[in-house]
């Protein structure tokens, strides 16, 4: 196709969306499936929690405080995945050739910030970070359940490292409560740390999807989309007056992530930015073809429309990536393909460089394997990192950029 010969994409020549495997409306019943999963076990866990809540939200910022003022060590307990010439000073860590900064940005949530257990441990995130900013200069968080902000910021702060991060707040349409608790936790955290490393605020991850999934309806630009759209609006537009009130200085964005396919058009023309999810994995192309696939969905389904909006929000590819295994094998491949390691490789040897240079805005699919995914879910769920759970390189090659 002409747009990824122009743009550097290889082996384009076929075009994914005159194949009928590719179509856009099968990956869109695949994420409807995949959504419906990560929904119940959020709203499962909100049930299990409820009296955990009213204690966390008291005590979530002072848990970061404390660790600010202690003198305990801070060497990493993550396996020992990053070396510091000095134990007790975490910006001293020693770099690893392997890693190389070509990523825009790479997707992560910490090690345990799933309710209710929140065992998340500033000890791991600051090992995250010292191997994050090795990658990258930019990270995307999901949620602020279980003090994940405030541990992310003091991980920065401590590692010294130049990394800003797009705060997350992931409200439900069946609850409210769920977004006010990360928006008092989101407000606590920046009058701790300030707006020096946040370069954003997404309220929403995949909303609108689980929304009309749970209405029986798939178009976002409808009746009911619109309706759900404002049950959003609502939050976003709090979530803005919220951090206005703080007299911060800076003006932070504020957006919105969702499918690739299940933008509301009220919402984008609200928000500052949007961030698109886009796997060709689940809309089942080839490793060969799924670069300038992911490529053509997100410029002619979200930025062609974002820009036809009279505030042009930004648009980001909030999630892609390829990932390298599976818990069973029924979900081994995706049809033409298979979950490998030799084929992420494929996928990041095809798409990180040439996104970078066609100044796509990105955040890759993900920093480390999510063993709670492989738990819960199975298939391929917990298998997208470019590290294993353990914090260990799986046996890839970061590109040069």
């Amino acid at each position: 196709m002409p747009l990824n010969q122009a743009q550097g994409y290889s082996n384009m020549e076929n075009a994914p969306y005159s194949n009928a495997a590719y179509s856009s409306s099968q990956w869109l019943e695949k994420e409807q499936a995949r959504n419906r999963r990560s929904k119940w076990i959020v709203i499962g866990s909100l049930v299990a929690v409820i009296g955990l809540i009213a204690i966390g939200v008291g005590v979530g910022v002072s848990v970061a405080k404390n660790h600010k003022s202690g003198s305990s060590s801070n060497r990493s307990s993550s396996s020992g995945a990053v070396n510091q010439t000095d134990p007790n000073d975490p910006s001293t860590f020693t770099l690893d050739s392997r890693l190389k900064k070509s990523f825009y940005g790479i997707a992560y949530t910490p090690e345990g910030s799933q309710l209710p257990e929140c065992g998340n441990k500033l000890e791991d995130v600051i090992t995250d970070i010292q191997l994050l900013s090795q990658l990258t200069d930019q990270i995307r968080l999901y949620g602020a359940d279980c003090n994940q902000t405030a541990l992310v910021l003091e991980a920065i702060e401590r590692t010294k490292v130049n990394m800003s991060v797009w705060l997350g707040n992931y409200p439900i349409p069946t609850d409210p409560a769920p977004y006010e608790r990360q928006r008092d936790a989101i407000i606590d955290a920046l009058k701790t740390y300030g707006v020096d490393h946040v370069a954003g605020i997404t309220v929403g991850n995949e909303f609108m999807l689980n929304y009309l999934t749970d209405q029986g309806a798939q178009d976002p630009n409808s009746a009911v989309g619109n309706t759900g759209a404002q049950l959003l609006l609502s939050n976003i537009t709090d979530m803005r007056n919220a951090v206005k009130e703080l007299n911060l200085g800076k003006t932070i964005p504020i957006g919105t992530a969702d499918a690739g396919s299940y933008f509301n058009n009220e919402i984008l023309a609200a928000v500052d930015y949007g961030m698109s999810n886009i796997h060709a994995w689940f809309a089942d192309v080839s490793i060969d073809q799924s670069a300038g696939w992911v490529n053509d969905f997100f410029q002619e389904t979200n930025v062609q429309v974002a820009q036809s909006l009279p505030n042009k929000p930004e648009m980001f590819i909030a999630e892609t990536g390829w990932p390298t295994a599976s818990k069973d094998a029924a979900h081994e491949n995706n049809g033409p393909s298979v979950a490998s390691e030799a084929n992420l490789q494929i996928f990041l040897d095809t798409f990180v460089c040439q996104a970078n240079t066609n100044g796509t805005k990105y955040f890759f699919f993900e920093y480390f394997d999510e063993t709670w995914k492989d738990a819960q879910f199975g298939g391929v769920e917990g298998h997208w990192g470019l590290f294993y759970s353990n914090r260990t390189l799986k046996d890839i090659t970061i590109p040069s950029c």
